[in-house]
């Protein structure tokens, strides 16, 4: 009878074995997966900065192209007379520029 007790204490401890070691397995397989897409995600981002690097050069050729337009829209708004008629008519040109940047 003692012989059975024993031969069931030793299944028991021996199926508790097993099943915390596929426990850590998973864990460890849970583990890998997300260092894998970790991985990926950092391969994507570096894929796609050539990507951002142009769009920011074309956007800033583009904020070059507009600040040159501004300053010389502003020059002549610097020798401000007396005139309200002639304050309008210097500032007609930044009109149309502020109107376009101030739209979101």
């Amino acid at each position: 009878m003692v012989g059975w007790i024993a031969l069931g204490i030793g299944v028991v401890v021996v199926l508790w074995v097993v099943a915390v070691y596929n426990g850590l397995i998973q864990l460890r397989v849970g583990a890998d997966g997300a260092w894998s897409d970790i991985s990926v995600q950092l391969k994507r981002r570096y894929d796609l900065i050539p990507n951002l690097v142009e769009t920011v050069k074309g956007y800033a050729a583009h904020e070059q192209k507009v600040f040159i337009q501004v300053s010389e829209a502003r020059s002549p708004t610097r020798s401000w007379s007396p005139s309200p008629e002639r304050k309008a008519r210097s500032n007609w040109p930044l009109s149309p520029g502020v109107a376009r940047s101030a739209k979101p």
